[in-house]
């Protein structure tokens, strides 16, 4: 997948919107929530500067919360 929205297009085709959403309410979601600079990643995207926000992004999957959220999503995608 090229991009998140590309990612969310692909799950919802498949019908897995609910458990997307179910992976992002989780309690590592709202942790992994918790560690991101919200401010900084939304004038990141306004701005258009996807390498600010591949880097954001690449730190929050290093984490363990990170981690187990892709794997989730990688096991919604199989």
């Amino acid at each position: 997948m090229q991009n998140f929205e590309e990612l969310g297009r692909e799950l919802e085709r498949r019908g897995k919107t609910r458990e997307l959403r179910a992976l992002a309410e989780s309690e590592d979601g709202a942790r992994l929530a918790k560690m991101l600079d919200t401010d900084r990643l939304e004038q990141a995207a306004k701005a258009g500067d996807g390498e600010a926000l591949r880097r954001m992004l690449g730190a929050a999957l290093k984490t363990e919360e990170g981690r187990r959220l892709a794997e989730g999503i990688r096991n919604l995608m199989k």
